[in-house]
């Protein structure tokens, strides 16, 4: 906790941007009637059933001190796939930084070893070396800002009827367009002095 705690107190810095990354998953869902659009005095009408089109999974990274965020979408959440947004995201989004330094939940499929288990040696080490990872403790993906983007994607995006996987690209695409627009930065202000009190209960208790 305090490990991931020094990290958000360190200042911006572009050689080093800090990012968090979390993942959610999404059930796409198509109407089997067409809903009736909202009228004066009338609101909208959505049939209670519909047909269920799989599960999509979503990984999302935001730098909060940029206020800069990525939501890719993919079809499941294997290593390999959780390896391949990590390349997206050295190549692609960060590709001049020193080293990315990542906070993310200590799940089986966040290890550098994915990296080894999707790409040659060479490969798998040139990227493992752009990046400083960060694991929250067990118990403790609230430590994870990026949790704070997914709520919001959830309650701006996601909280409705999406029918299939081109629609949610779009539609995620659309809200990871308008949040960067507004560089919503996240200002957090939870430090290891405040764990230190207020979470006294998780320390040990040593007796001299």
């Amino acid at each position: 906790m305090e490990e991931v705690l020094d990290v958000y107190e360190r200042p911006y810095d572009p050689r080093f941007p800090q990012v968090c990354m979390d993942e959610t998953s999404k059930q796409l869902v198509g109407e089997t009637r067409v809903p009736i659009p909202a009228a004066p005095g009338r609101v909208a009408r959505v049939d209670y059933e519909y047909e269920r089109h799989g599960v999509r999974n979503l990984f999302l990274f935001v730098e909060p001190l940029a206020g800069r965020r990525h939501v890719q979408v993919t079809e499941r959440r294997t290593k390999r796939d959780w390896a391949r947004a990590i390349r997206d995201l050295v190549e692609v989004h960060y590709p001049h930084a020193t080293r990315i330094v990542l906070v993310l939940d200590n799940l089986n499929t966040h290890v550098g070893a994915a990296l080894y288990d999707t790409f040659p040696p060479a490969e798998a080490r040139r990227l493992l070396e752009r990046l400083e990872l960060h694991d929250t403790p067990k118990h403790g993906s609230w430590l994870n800002m990026a949790e704070i983007e997914l709520s919001a994607l959830s309650r701006q995006c996601l909280d409705r009827r999406i029918p299939d996987h081109d629609t949610l690209v779009q539609e995620v695409a659309a809200w990871e367009r308008a949040r960067n627009d507004r560089h919503s930065t996240i200002t957090w202000r939870f430090t290891t002095a405040d764990a230190r009190i207020k979470l006294t209960h998780l320390y040990p208790s040593i007796k001299e």
